[in-house]
């Protein structure tokens, strides 16, 4: 008996890996996270298959409904929305799996931010425009955030940021941000990122308020970054005619003679 953690995906019920969609269709149980992933993946569950909405429950209970289905040595599929390394609440089950020697592997699915930025047909790492992206949030009801991590060390260092469960402080998100990008740098908030209704607001961290308006929903990422508007950047050295790689040798003394 395993329990197969699997990330969803963000939305679309196509987004989510071959692995996970035949862990799926494998597992007499499945436990999902009702809120968030859609209805349509258990449409991949077997016949008879025992599905439960976990949205209402509590940890100890997710864990008696594994345990009972470790019992019965039955396999269960327990789907998250995304990708399971960030802000799933995986980590706190493992840890209860861990201590009760039930076994447990993880399948990653397609997060949020990948999701997003797919929408707004962006590369996120630009050439000399930003080579890093910081997934981040702001504190909540349910988590704080840990000393040092905040808005305005993560924007001094110029990244592009995903910031996640937060379009509901926006006036503090600009705030923070604004003097480390300045007013003009380009933003863009998804909401409900690959969902049928998606919707997106591209702006300024100036003009994003008054582009947003007063409908503000917390199921949307902000993204923050000159790489989402930049024409003016670097082309990649990876594709350049003189750029010595080794399955395309350049020049008379290539690094890689041998092309294998």
């Amino acid at each position: 008996m395993t329990v197969h953690f699997i990330g969803a995906g963000p939305g679309a019920a196509d987004l989510i890996t071959l692995r996970g969609r035949d862990l799926i269709a494998s597992c007499p149980v499945c436990l999902y996270a009702g809120s968030l992933v859609p209805e349509a993946l258990l449409l991949h569950c077997p016949p008879g298959a025992r599905i439960v909405n976990t949205a209402p429950l509590s940890l100890d209970e997710i864990i008696a409904e594994i345990a009972s289905a470790h019992a019965a040595g039955q396999d269960v599929a327990r789907l998250h929305s995304g990708d399971l390394s960030v802000w799933s609440a995986m980590g706190e089950q493992l840890r209860r799996l861990r201590a009760l020697c039930i076994p447990y592997d993880v399948t990653p699915g397609v997060p949020s931010f990948a999701a997003a930025a797919a929408a707004l047909g962006a590369e996120l790492t630009l050439p000399g425009v930003a080579q890093s992206v910081v997934l981040t949030r702001t504190s909540g009801r349910a988590t704080s955030m840990p000393v040092g991590e905040n808005l305005a060390a993560f924007a001094a260092t110029g990244a592009t940021l995903a910031i996640h469960l937060s379009v509901h402080v926006l006036d503090q998100v600009i705030a923070d941000l604004t003097p480390h990008y300045g007013a003009d740098c380009p933003v863009a908030v998804v909401w409900r990122a690959s969902w049928p209704d998606q919707r997106i607001v591209r702006a300024t961290l100036s003009s994003l308020q008054t582009s947003i308006g007063a409908e503000m929903e917390r199921t949307a990422l902000i993204l923050v970054g000159r790489a989402l508007a930049a024409e003016g950047f670097e082309e990649s050295r990876l594709y350049a005619g003189d750029y010595d790689r080794r399955y395309r040798p350049v020049g008379t003394a290539p690094r890689f003679s041998e092309v294998t």
